[in-house]
């Protein structure tokens, strides 16, 4: 549903590596579904973080901007880049056949904040992305950085909330999702819709 409506409101043309997005982002749900989970989560402390970070938050919503990255580079699709259409397009698939397996954990943790904070970083990253491209220098990095922290913040605020310290994991979730948030804002503005 977000992706409708990042697309309504961005205005974004989804045709550029659309389809290749739905199927390389099919394989790697069934992948992710056939191996399991990399790290095994034990207790709260770094195993989970790990574990939050590489099998539920961070890396999920990172590979498809890898790949994306790498279909440019390599001249495989060629056109105008776009990578929050192609991620979000990409993570749809993931989100269904892991909202299948989670629902039997009846976890708001992994059922709402862990889709919340795919799309977070899926147009978060973006984001800035697009401003190192369109700026002068004195934003590179600062953008750079914000690049880094905003899978950092959705990796502690997943850490946060399922160790019960809500206050960190809402502080963690606000750091994560505020570029996000700014983007769409930004979008609305300017009339991309």
């Amino acid at each position: 549903m977000f992706y409708l409506l990042w697309h309504t409101v961005a205005g974004n043309n989804a045709a550029v590596g659309g389809v290749w997005a739905l199927i390389l982002g099919l394989v790697a749900a069934l992948v992710r579904f056939f191996v399991g989970s990399l790290v095994d989560p034990s207790g709260f402390g770094l195993s989970r973080w790990m574990s939050g970070c590489i099998d539920i938050v961070v890396l999920p919503a990172l590979a498809p901007l890898v790949v994306y990255f790498a279909l440019i580079f390599f001249k495989i699709i060629s056109g105008t880049a776009d990578f929050a259409n192609f991620a979000l397009l990409w993570l749809i698939p993931g989100a269904i056949i892991r909202s299948v397996s989670w629902s039997s954990l009846q976890d708001p943790i992994l059922l709402i904040l862990a889709p919340v904070l795919w799309t977070a970083i899926a147009v978060g990253v973006p984001f800035f992305i697009n401003l190192i491209q369109n700026s002068h220098r004195l934003v590179i990095i600062p953008a750079s950085l914000a690049i880094i922290i905003i899978p950092y913040a959705a990796a502690n605020s997943y850490w946060a909330f399922f160790s019960q310290k809500n206050s960190l994991g809402i502080l963690f979730l606000f750091v994560s999702a505020a570029p996000m948030l700014v983007s769409m804002t930004l979008s609305f503005i300017r009339g991309d819709y």
